[in-house]
């Protein structure tokens, strides 16, 4: 039997302005990534998608990114180690303290934008993450792409992690994210994005730009709650992943599951 998590990018609106969908999402998805106000999110929308979140059963992790509000964490900033490293604590920090004053517990830790596509290349700052993400708290889950520096940061620390796939971006053959700014980079057609998800969990394998097949490990699939189909997508992609006798189900879940 197959079971894969399905995250989605939420608490991302700012002050006046709305972006997603996060209340009808919440309603497809098992673990939310809650941005912690650097890249998106304020201290009264972190408070509201945390209650959201835990009114829906949905297992909760923050999503730390540059301090880029508007390239929305999305353009590439020169970091050192150090300052990776207290980016998270400080915004990993924020984030766990509404978690905890609601009662809730966090779960996961998933960088954002630009910081997670930078991580999952460079060694000195995948560490410098986990390592944040360690001192925090050992048992939390470090999410990051299929064999990237993240992922074998978080291993090396003894950090549980996740492998993650993307619903709706196109990949390159070397296995990163096609660049946002190149054609075809995010995937529109729900349809296709299905078909693709459903591949990467059972046979582990994505097909990329290059017109070559890749593997590809599905631990938790992502949504991006900013996309312009994303409830559609959520809506669509939980079905099919059901209908395909696969169980969606958060990786608390899953270990409440295996306590029993």
């Amino acid at each position: 039997m197959y079971s894969v998590d399905l995250n989605c990018d939420l608490g991302e609106s700012f002050g006046a302005y709305k972006i997603g969908q996060d209340e009808e999402i919440l309603k497809f998805i098992t673990s939310a990534n809650i941005a912690c106000g650097f890249h998106a999110g304020d201290p009264n929308v972190m408070n509201n998608t945390v209650k959201l979140a835990l009114l829906n059963n949905v297992s909760i992790g923050a999503h730390p990114g540059l301090p880029d509000l508007i390239g929305f964490g999305r353009r590439n900033i020169k970091i050192t180690r150090e300052e990776a490293y207290n980016m998270v604590v400080y915004q990993v920090g924020a984030l766990s303290a509404f978690v905890k004053a609601e009662g809730g517990k966090l779960q996961h830790v998933k960088t954002h934008g630009a910081l997670y596509n930078m991580a999952a290349r460079d060694e000195r700052l995948a560490e410098a993450i986990a390592e944040a993400v360690y001192k925090i708290e050992p048992e939390l889950i470090l999410f990051g792409p299929y064999q990237s520096e993240l992922i074998k940061a978080g291993k090396k620390l003894g950090l549980r992690t996740a492998s993650e796939v993307f619903a709706d971006r196109n990949y390159r053959v070397d296995g990163s994210l096609t660049p946002r700014g190149e054609k075809d980079a995010v995937i529109t057609d729900t349809e296709k994005a299905v078909n693709r998800v459903i591949r990467m969990i059972k046979e582990g394998k994505v097909m990329s730009d290059q017109s070559e097949d890749i593997e590809i490990k599905a631990d938790t699939i992502c949504i991006h709650g900013d996309g312009t189909h994303a409830l559609e997508f959520a809506d669509k992609i939980s079905k099919a992943i059901k209908k395909s006798n696969i169980d969606i189900k958060s990786f608390e879940m899953e270990k409440l599951k295996d306590e029993k």
